[in-house]
């Protein structure tokens, strides 16, 4: 399996974009929208569930434990081999790793503030410039136009703005990381075969995320909290990396993108259903301008 295509999943509650030099295999292109959705599902709604455990360790605590059995699942399973790789290849996981842990900490910061949906709404707004300002300063920066406005109509319910300043700095940040992690794992792709690059990412992530998550979650860890960790960690990213790499082989990567612009959509029905918090008709709006916007980058990608 091409390490590009491998590289294109998910972290920090969001997909990253599709490597458009990877041909999908033919048939099955059914399968591998179902794989995409139920992807998207286990992201968004792994997210809302995790709204407890970030409560009960703090969205630090809550990072260092999802990366911890995240990490320690893969490398069981893909074993990288530690020892053997180069300085360069070290500097390419280093700068992904930590990325991925400030990303993940930042997403839960905002998700512990403000609602689900305009949490992922504004992190998406990361990947969405990555992928017009690679077309140079043109009319394709209208589509992060039409999703800062859809972003402006989610932050306000009709009555007051949702949220606060802080969870929404929290969000952008997020954004920030996803973008730079889009860029890092390229890079990493090059640099590694299979999955070890993703595996190497996410053991730095965690060591980087220790000296803060430790003292955070450990002091109030349970075994049932621990089961619970497990079971998200499985749910998100695991699962979600073996769903996107499956639907790939079986769909044009433009057909990918495209369904995954659906995720702030999701993220605001995972909001409603676990976390109970309602949308106004604007809001609705709100989102349908981001996923908007987010399908008029992706075609547009795949034309030029």
């Amino acid at each position: 399996m091409n390490q590009q295509l491998i590289e294109s999943g998910t972290d920090g509650g969001a997909a990253l974009m599709p490597h458009p030099d990877v041909a999908p295999s033919s048939g099955g292109i059914a399968a591998g929208v179902l794989m995409c959705v139920m992807s998207m599902c286990c992201i968004q709604f792994g997210s809302a569930l995790s709204s407890p455990i970030i409560n009960a360790y703090g969205p630090v605590g809550a990072t260092w434990l999802r990366l911890v059995f995240a990490s320690a699942a893969l490398a069981i399973i893909v074993r990288p081999k530690i020892m053997s790789y180069s300085r360069s290849q070290w500097i390419s996981v280093l700068a992904l790793g930590t990325v991925s842990a400030l990303m993940t900490a930042s997403f839960f910061s905002a998700i512990a503030r403000i609602p689900l949906g305009l949490a992922v709404a504004i992190d998406f707004l990361g990947p969405l410039l990555v992928a017009t300002l690679g077309f140079g300063l043109s009319r394709q920066l209208l589509w992060p136009v039409f999703a800062g406005i859809g972003v402006l109509l989610l932050a306000y319910n009709g009555e007051e703005w949702v949220g606060n300043l802080p969870g929404i700095l929290f969000a952008c940040g997020a954004g920030v990381g996803w973008a730079c992690y889009i860029l890092l794992t390229k890079r990493v792709g090059k640099a590694f075969k299979g999955l070890e690059g993703l595996a190497m990412s996410l053991l730095v992530a965690a060591v980087v995320s220790t000296p803060f998550g430790f003292a955070s979650a450990v002091p109030h860890l349970t075994a049932s909290g621990i089961l619970e960790m497990a079971g998200l960690a499985l749910l998100v990213p695991l699962l979600p990396y073996v769903l996107e790499m499956v639907a790939l082989r079986r769909m044009p990567t433009s057909s990918f993108g495209i369904l995954m612009s659906l995720e702030p959509a999701i993220a605001a029905v995972a909001g409603f259903v676990i976390l109970s918090q309602p949308m106004t008709p604007s809001q609705m709006f709100g989102t349908a301008l981001v996923v908007a916007a987010s399908i008029g980058a992706t075609i547009f990608a795949a034309k030029g």
